[in-house]
C-alpha cells in the first residue's frame, strides 16, 4: 500500500502565512457550502411561492423560518470573514460588526424585494416565451443571479470582506452568469437566457436594461508593464444608460458609455462611447449560394 506520510511535512511548509499575526484564537474562513445554503434560503425568503405557500399564516411561518436561518448563516459567515481579515482585532469586534451588517441588510430587504419584483416583471414583459411572472421567478436563471447580486452588492458597498465575492461565485457556478458584486444595476433589469454573461466590478447599469446571453461588460487588459493594483477602485468598466438592449455575444470594454435608448446588435465589439438612441450593428455577412452538385452519372 502506498504511504504518503514522508511528503506531509514539506507540503505543510507551503501553508506558512506571511503578514499575519498568530492571535491564538479562531481564524477560519467562511465555508462555500454555507454560502450555498444561504442563497437557497434567500430565494425562498424573497419568493415564498417557491415553497408553495397557502394563507397568510403559512406565509408568515415560512418568512420567519427562512429569515432566521438565513441571518444566522450570514451573521456567522460575516463574523468569520471579519475575524480572518482583521485578525488583530478582538473577537468581540468581529461579532459586533457582523451584527451591524446583518441588521442593516434586514432593514433593506423590503426595498430589495420591491426591486426584484420589477426585475421579474421586466423579464415577463420582455420575453414572449414567458407564460406568466411566476414562470420567470421559478425557472429563469437570471432571476436567481439578479436576486443574489442585489444582496451581495449591498454587502459589498458596506465593505463586508469575502462574502459578496463568495456569493457571486456560487451563483456563477449555478447559472453561468458572472456579476461582480461591485457592479451597480438599476431597476427593471433582466438577462434573457443568461449563460456566459460577464459584468465587471465598476460597471454601472441604468434602468430598463436588457442583456442576452454571452454579453461581456468588461475592462481592457492591463498593459504588459502596468500594475493591476494601480487600477483598483478606478472606473474601468462600461456605463450602460437607461433603456438599452444588448444582444447576444456583444462585447463592450473599458470605461465607455452606451447612450440611453441604444440597441447593440449581436457580436458587436465596442471600445468607444455610443450616443443616445444609436443602433450598433456588425457588418452584414456575405451570403453565397453554392451551385448544385452534378448528379453522378
Amino acid at each position: 500500500m502506498y504511504n504518503s506520510d514522508r511528503f506531509v511535512d514539506s507540503f505543510l511548509a507551503s501553508f506558512a502565512r506571511t503578514g499575519r499575526k498568530e492571535t491564538g484564537r479562531e481564524s477560519t474562513l467562511p465555508k462555500m457550502q454555507d454560502i450555498e445554503k444561504m442563497e437557497d434560503l434567500l430565494m425562498t425568503l424573497f419568493f415564498p411561492g417557491r415553497q408553495g405557500t397557502g394563507g397568510i399564516e403559512d406565509l408568515r411561518s415560512i418568512i420567519e423560518y427562512d429569515m432566521e436561518m438565513f441571518t444566522r448563516l450570514l451573521h456567522d459567515a460575516i463574523r468569520q470573514a471579519l475575524s480572518y481579515e482583521h485578525c488583530e482585532q478582538p473577537a468581540s469586534w468581529a461579532l459586533n460588526h457582523a451584527t451591524t451588517h446583518v441588521d442593516a441588510l434586514c432593514e433593506a430587504l423590503p426595498d430589495i424585494r420591491r426591486m426584484l419584483k420589477k426585475d421579474a416583471e421586466a423579464g415577463y414583459m420582455g420575453d414572449p416565451a414567458a407564460r406568466n411572472i411566476h414562470e420567470v421567478i421559478l425557472c429563469y436563471p437570471a432571476m436567481r443571479a439578479i436576486t443574489v447580486h442585489r444582496v451581495a452588492h449591498f454587502l459589498f458597498r458596506r465593505g463586508v470582506p469575502l462574502i459578496p465575492r463568495m456569493m457571486n461565485e456560487v451563483i456563477h457556478q449555478k447559472t453561468g452568469i458572472d456579476i461582480h458584486p461591485g457592479a451597480e444595476i438599476g431597476t427593471s433589469f433582466f438577462i434573457d437566457h443568461g449563460t456566459g454573461v460577464v459584468i465587471g466590478e465598476t460597471t454601472v447599469i441604468g434602468s430598463n436594461v436588457k442583456l442576452y446571453q454571452g454579453v461581456t461588460l468588461g475592462a481592457l487588459s492591463i498593459p504588459k508593464h502596468g500594475c493591476g493594483t494601480l487600477l483598483q477602485g478606478a472606473k474601468r468598466h462600461p456605463t450602460i444608460e437607461d433603456d438599452v438592449t444588448i444582444y447576444a455575444n456583444a462585447t463592450i470594454l473599458g470605461d465607455v458609455r452606451i447612450g440611453r435608448g441604444s440597441t447593440i446588435a449581436s457580436n458587436a465589439w465596442i471600445k468607444e462611447d455610443i450616443p443616445e438612441d444609436s443602433l450598433v450593428i456588425t457588418a452584414t455577412p456575405e451570403i453565397r449560394v453554392r451551385p448544385k452538385r452534378r448528379e453522378r452519372q
